[in-house]
């Protein structure tokens, strides 16, 4: 698996930022683009090493990307509120990837246009893959051929957090008020990425594993 964490391109973050209602379907769709390819090929590259027990792959799935939440996490929990918004964007991103490596793990195509879907389910967005499937149609359909307005106000940001702290956290309140206190945002920040992103990942394995 790559070490790397997945950069997000400024595109997305000001799609997102345009557009802070329907961010986590802005997401979804982005990821199912991004990561599913990639998803696939770990999954084919982890079988050609003989690896094919999903439980072992989706507990490497899982130990990557916590890893990744939390090193992201300790980077931009540096700059306290000031980087806020872009460590949600960054472990969202990071818990997406997670979720397609695990449905890959399991034998389900990554690939499949329902994945982004149960990706918004397992965040609590939508009760239902189908609503969630449909919301995201409607969603794809609006970005053709939207404008992105790049001069955005402090309150659109403050709705971006909102959206996102449901998203990633389970405690959004608690959890974003951490991330603003000088001095331990960055180690706040770190450990409860890691924690959203493993509870996240159990979620997942429940869900895909069955």
């Amino acid at each position: 698996m790559d070490d790397g964490a997945p950069a997000v391109d400024a595109s997305l973050i000001a799609r997102l930022r345009a557009d802070p209602g329907r961010a986590p379907e802005t997401l979804a769709l982005a990821a199912a683009a991004r990561h599913a390819p990639a998803a696939s090929e770990w999954v084919a590259q982890q079988h050609g090493k003989g690896r094919t027990d999903a439980a072992d792959l989706s507990a490497r799935a899982r130990r990557s990307h916590g890893r990744l939440a939390r090193l992201g996490g300790a980077a931009s929990g540096l700059g306290g509120i000031a980087t806020v918004v872009p460590d949600l964007i960054a472990v969202a991103w990071i818990q997406s990837r997670m979720v397609f490596y695990i449905a890959g793990a399991h034998g389900y195509d990554p690939g499949d246009r329902m994945r982004p879907a149960e990706l918004l389910v397992l965040q609590d967005v939508f009760d239902d893959p189908v609503a969630a499937r449909s919301a995201l149609d409607g969603v794809g359909a609006s970005l053709a051929g939207a404008y992105v307005d790049q001069r955005l106000k402090r309150g659109d940001d403050e709705a971006l957090v909102s959206r996102l702290v449901r998203m990633v956290a389970k405690k959004g309140g608690q959890r974003l008020a951490g991330r603003a206190i000088p001095g331990v945002a960055s180690l706040f920040s770190a450990v409860q990425n890691e924690s959203d992103t493993k509870a996240l990942a159990d979620e997942a394995i429940r869900f895909y594993g069955g």
